[in-house]
């Protein structure tokens, strides 16, 4: 009876880990830099989809700096994904100290 139980509330939080999956991936977060230059989008999973450049940082003779403008701009959207992610699944710590796994 007990194992039933066990495997109710386990499928429970399964169904629960894929819905909060399915909201991250609408979720959308943005990474900034440069004062504003870049901006880059991600969605709660991690994805990057979207990247937005002001004309003036656009310069060919430094693409180098435009080069670390956009990395910290993607560095910073992926944080921020993480930290939504953490957030969300954070709700479901203690449903699975009940299962046992905490």
């Amino acid at each position: 009876m007990k194992m039933n139980n066990l495997m109710k509330q386990a499928q429970k939080m399964q169904a629960q880990m894929m819905k909060i999956q399915e909201e991250l991936a609408k979720e959308v977060v943005e990474g900034i830099s440069g004062g504003g230059m870049v901006t880059v989008n991600a969605n709660g999973q991690g994805d990057i989809i979207g990247i937005k450049l002001e004309k003036e940082v656009v310069d060919p003779d430094d693409v180098e700096m435009l080069e670390d403008l956009i990395l910290a701009a993607i560095n910073d959207a992926i944080k921020k994904s993480r930290d939504l992610a953490n957030s969300k699944m954070g709700k479901m710590a203690p449903g699975l100290g009940s299962l046992g796994i905490m």
